[in-house]
């Protein structure tokens, strides 16, 4: 005899609590592999060097007050006939034959972007094509500053549970699309540029846990100047804004606290690392967190800022990639890397570097 009892749902309906034994069926699982981790990465930058003296005009400042502001002496702006995808392109390539992998091997294609240039589709699924990653799964993921952090987070458990063995993370953005040139809250910050990360199967743990999370409360903190809505009704075209000081004090006093969650929950100390790679936000919020951390001397930390600007989504990726690039011995060493933006969204881990 089966079992057919039933038990009412929250509408009064009577729905079975079991199937008959004999018709159930057992469904399969997949699993993945134990450990992960970064196998390589890419870069691109845009193409022009815009240096502060470009700038200062519109917005009535100074090369001197930038600097001693936000530490940019120059950032990388590509041409008008260059998109998010064509630096996302250049990122992805390197980063797949870095890996010792073709494009067919990329199980999914993440791309964190605000700034691609349709609403939909997705930037993921056009970079797939032009790589030849598809059919792999693609997406793009709208955690601005945060979202290569998003990202890393997302292929450490897809590789994890079997959903693919190799992901690609791209931070792409062309952040100099949607600058007012007159807005001195933000638009002497950003530049454009593409980072990429290819992440499969490891022997040993490679990423360590990931702290992530949201405050809607400051949701308006940075972000777009206008609706679409609000566009078509005869606003100016949106660009981008923030709220200096309110992003300024969240990052320095609540993101510390979220990058020593991420130290925690890998079981590492500060003087453990080899490196440090935060968001390449405010050269005087990243020396801030050092400072705050503990950070010794012996750890690298990325001012990347410096000469690339602040580059959303790409600046992980992109100061790992350049700190690489330049100190070849930080291979295989231990790297805590932190994202925050807007949402206001955050996202750290401790990874080991390849």
């Amino acid at each position: 005899m089966t079992d057919t009892s039933s038990s009412a749902d929250a509408s009064g309906t009577d729905v079975p609590t079991s199937l008959p034994s004999g018709d159930r069926p057992v469904l399969s699982q997949r699993r993945g592999h134990e450990f992960t981790r970064i196998l390589a990465f890419g870069a691109a930058r845009g193409e022009n060097v815009v240096p502060n003296e470009d700038l200062i005009g519109p917005i009535d400042s100074s090369d001197e007050w930038i600097r001693q502001r936000t530490g940019i002496v120059t950032r990388m702006r590509a041409g008008r006939d260059v998109e998010a995808v064509d630096l996302a392109e250049t990122a992805a390539r390197e980063a797949i034959a870095k890996a010792g992998l073709t494009p067919d091997q990329i199980g999914v294609v993440l791309v964190a972007t605000v700034t691609h240039s349709v609403a939909t589709p997705s930037l993921a699924s056009l970079l797939a094509e032009r790589i030849g990653a598809a059919p792999a799964a693609a997406y793009d993921i709208s955690a601005a500053c945060a979202g290569y952090a998003y990202g890393i987070a997302q292929a450490d458990s897809f590789i994890k549970s079997g959903i693919a063995d190799h992901v690609l993370v791209i931070g792409a953005e062309k952040l100099s699309d949607v600058v007012d040139p007159t807005d001195r809250s933000i638009s002497f910050l950003l530049g454009d540029g593409a980072g990429a990360a290819v992440v499969g199967p490891s022997d040993t743990a490679g990423i360590g846990p990931s702290i992530w999370g949201s405050d809607g409360s400051k949701w308006d903190a940075i972000g777009m100047t206008a609706t679409y809505n609000e566009w078509e009704a005869g606003a100016p075209r949106p660009t981008m804004r923030q709220a200096g000081q309110t992003v300024f004090r969240w990052a320095v006093w609540e993101m510390v606290k979220v990058a020593r969650q991420a130290l925690e929950a890998a079981g590492v100390r500060a003087d453990q690392l080899a490196a440090f790679v935060p968001h390449q936000a405010n050269i005087r919020i990243i020396d801030e967190f050092a400072k705050q951390l503990g950070i010794p001397d012996t750890v690298a930390i990325a001012r990347d800022i410096t000469t690339t600007g602040n580059t959303s989504a790409a600046s992980i990726p992109l100061a790992t990639h350049r700190l690489l690039a330049e100190h070849p011995e930080l291979s295989g060493g231990l790297a805590l890397q932190i994202g925050f933006g807007a949402g206001l969204v955050f996202g750290a881990q401790v990874v080991v570097l390849p």
